[in-house]
């Protein structure tokens, strides 16, 4: 999302990164017909190596890929909006009209993207999408860095999508699925059919709360649980006719029992899931904490989309 596209020869697949002070976190995928591979991956500490962001995309040779930078958490907003009925040219002006008030800054100082959610056509409702919001500052920064640091950035990605791509992996033809990842102090519930994503919900309750040994787990769970629930009655009002086939728990470095959990409480098909039986990662393949930590960069090095909307 908030992409474009270069169009210089580079090497297959998508190269995701994102970067602060200290470190890139990386991932370089390629989606293909059998079993999508991952071809490198890892964390390059800046710090450790004395190296600023243009030494080290020199060194990783970051010139020869195409280059997606992943948003963290609070760096937009994802808003679901009713789509309004103009031509497609005039989409994201309607947009920006329509989120002015729902975000908070000015909407002239966003830079504004949609994700459009397919309608039904049994089914007559009101068609939505989605509106993905940063500030232009934030946007700005971004690509400033990484021509300065010669990264040869197309495409400026989100968690949602990215999360869309790894659970397509796990998609049938006839039913929906539900994907649910933790990071330390939030959650992400995804449903995806078909290889679109169809509703994505963010909460606040986060591994720190869930895993094994934390205090309060139990309540924590319960509250999950009725996230959890919220979304698949949300899902079921607007998608009657898609059925949600199972609930698949993202790997996490710290034991949780929330699958088991969602099956006892709320009789749904639920699993913890391994990267490494839908993701081709050459001979060892990353650990569950690297899967967790990099969950997300996996995700977008399988973006597929030919252009943004």
């Amino acid at each position: 999302m908030l992409g474009w596209l270069r169009r210089d020869k580079r090497v297959p697949g998508w190269f995701a990164l994102s970067f602060d002070a200290d470190r890139i976190d990386f991932a370089h995928g390629q989606r293909v017909s059998s079993k999508s591979q991952i071809g490198t991956y890892g964390t390059r500490d800046l710090t450790a190596e004395q190296q600023d962001l243009a030494k080290a995309a020199q060194a990783m040779r970051l010139g020869r890929y195409e280059c997606a930078a992943l948003l963290r958490a609070g760096d937009y907003q994802l808003l679901l909006v009713e789509a309004p009925n103009v031509p497609k040219e005039e989409l994201k002006s309607a947009i920006r009209w329509r989120i002015k008030d729902m975000i908070d800054y000015h909407v002239d100082d966003a830079t504004v993207d949609v994700l459009d959610i397919p309608q039904e056509p049994s089914v007559a409702h009101t068609h939505l999408m989605y509106a993905v919001s940063a500030r232009n500052e934030l946007i700005e920064s971004t690509i400033r860095q990484c021509e300065q640091a010669k990264i040869p950035l197309s495409v400026i990605d989100i968690p949602e999508t990215a999360q869309r791509n790894i659970a397509v992996l796990f998609e049938d033809d006839a039913r929906a699925v539900g994907l649910v990842y933790f990071a330390e102090q939030w959650g992400l519930v995804t449903i995806n059919y078909r290889g679109e994503l169809y509703l994505a919900r963010r909460f606040d309750i986060g591994l720190q709360q869930v895993a094994v040994g934390s205090e309060a787990t139990e309540a924590a769970l319960e509250r999950v649980a009725v996230e959890i629930q919220r979304t698949l009655d949300h899902f079921d009002r607007q998608f009657r006719s898609i059925p949600v086939a199972r609930l698949l728990v993202a790997p996490t470095p710290r034991e949780t029992t929330v699958a088991a959990f969602l099956r006892t409480r709320l009789g749904v098909e639920a699993q913890d899931v391994d990267l490494r039986e839908v993701l081709e990662f050459g001979e060892v393949g990353p650990d569950k904490d690297l899967q967790w930590r990099l969950f997300h960069h996996f995700g977008a090095s399988l973006r597929h989309e030919t252009r943004a909307l």
